[in-house]
């Protein structure tokens, strides 16, 4: 019996999968949508703590991390995030902005966005196969099938059977969150068909710490500005809340710059993050400040542990009083001036010194991936092999926290399904065909 052949294999059904192949479905594609997890998605579901921010109305480019900004640019601009929005009002997911800049559904359920996706594969009969083990993707060129040539063809093996396609997108994830199908596969087949990977490493993940001499207090969290340092230089500067690990630090401020201390560790630079405990209070007007309350009637007889209490949280009190170098039994009216500066110093610039990161099973998205210079920005489409398509957090783009690598899933995908179901249907897939296996007949 002859072999299908379908016009579009979307390779992951994660975010950037399923805009893919609706994508290229309602253009006409014949698609299906192949997934090595037990079910699609998955990962989808923990976005924005479950509440799913799938987009940000703030699209400014300095959100995003790409060693060409005008890539992500170009991409961005053919499905904004006005359209991000409409898309998904149109399959019932009414937008609400909050924090500012952060649009997540009315319902507060990453669920209820994975259940609008899958209901319009369904209403556009895209078979989804999931729990497909790829072997190898092959690239064919000039097959006859029945009484036609099919100019070029995608063989994907998988564990239990073969299919083959028109057009191919890779849209496989990268290496964060393994649990969630996320596995790196999707870098073996794109090295296979020649692509070049730049390193991955973790990106929105916690940060471990050198916690020998000053042991921070596990499970603080606190609102403060962070500043990353490498090699004494100052990289990045967040303001947000912190969260105090036993191994290290977390929290949002220390997720929108863990890529690039990522980085820095691996290329064995020396890295660590100051931080201001109180962002809002210069130093002079915090030690002033800490002198007239220790020296009031209210606090004099205190100790300086007790004087600080409903300042700071409980735990990190005597932490913060040890650094400054003042004894725990010391009373707050015997407290001076220099004393005083000294605990100020200490709240503005707290030093951690940064020896790793808790890894890619830890962290939210991947840096690195198929370099964006073997990729056509508006197809979405490889400069290698014609016909094969990337989407999503294989390509070397990652971003912010805040929906940007949901909008960057939601723009890439649609860019490449667009392209795939042009080409599929147009017969233009594979005008550049190299050398291949001839005359093959399938099935």
């Amino acid at each position: 019996m002859k072999k299908k052949v379908y016009d579009t294999a979307v390779i992951g059904a994660g975010a950037s999968g399923i805009m893919a192949a609706v994508t290229a479905a309602r253009l006409g594609a014949e698609v299906v949508l192949l997934e090595h997890m037990e079910q699609a998605a998955k990962k989808l579901l923990a976005t924005g703590n479950g509440k799913c921010n799938y987009t940000n109305t703030d699209q400014a480019i300095g959100n995003y991390y790409c060693e060409e900004p005008a890539f992500v640019r170009t991409v961005l601009e053919q499905f904004p995030y006005t359209e991000t929005i409409r898309f998904f009002e149109e399959l019932g997911i009414r937008p609400v902005q909050k924090n500012g800049t952060c649009i997540y559904p009315e319902s507060e359920q990453a669920a209820s966005v994975k259940s609008a996706l899958l209901s319009e594969t369904e209403r556009l009969q895209i078979p989804l196969l999931l729990s497909v083990g790829i072997r190898r993707i092959h690239k064919l060129y000039n097959q006859k099938i029945g009484g036609s040539i099919e100019r070029q063809l995608f063989q994907i093996e998988t564990k239990g059977d073969t299919i083959y396609s028109r057009t191919c997108i890779l849209a496989t994830g990268g290496k964060a969150a393994k649990k969630t199908g996320s596995d790196g596969s999707g870098y073996l087949y794109a090295r296979q068909l020649g692509h070049t990977l730049i390193q991955p490493f973790p990106a929105l993940t916690a940060l471990l710490a050198d916690l020998k001499k000053w042991k921070l207090p596990a499970g603080v969290r606190i609102g403060c500005t962070a500043a990353l340092y490498v090699d004494g230089v100052q990289r990045a500067c967040e303001t947000g809340e912190l969260q105090i690990t036993e191994s290290g630090i977390s929290g949002i401020v220390v997720f929108q710059f863990s890529r690039t201390a990522a980085k820095a560790l691996a290329e064995n630079r020396q890295v660590h993050v100051c931080l201001d405990f109180k962002p809002n209070m210069p130093q002079p007007e915090l030690a002033a400040y800490l002198l007239e309350r220790f020296l009031s009637i209210y606090h004099s007889a205190k100790r300086v542990d007790e004087g600080m209490v409903g300042f700071l949280p409980d735990k990190l009190i005597p932490v913060v009083r040890k650094r400054a170098g003042i004894s725990g039994q010391m009373r707050c009216g015997q407290c001076t001036m220099p004393q005083a500066e000294r605990l100020a110093a200490v709240l503005k610039a707290y030093q951690v010194d940064i020896t790793g990161t808790k890894g890619f099973d830890s962290a939210q998205a991947t840096a690195g991936g198929v370099s964006v210079q073997e990729i056509d920005a508006v197809r979405m489409e490889s400069k290698k092999i014609p016909g094969l398509y990337f989407a999503g957090e294989i390509v070397d783009v990652d971003a912010k926290c805040g929906g940007y690598h949901l909008q960057w899933a939601w723009s890439s995908g649609a860019a490449a399904g667009r392209a795939a179901a042009s080409a599929a249907q147009t017969g233009h897939a594979g005008k550049k065909a190299g050398t291949g296996r001839k005359g093959v007949y399938i099935g």
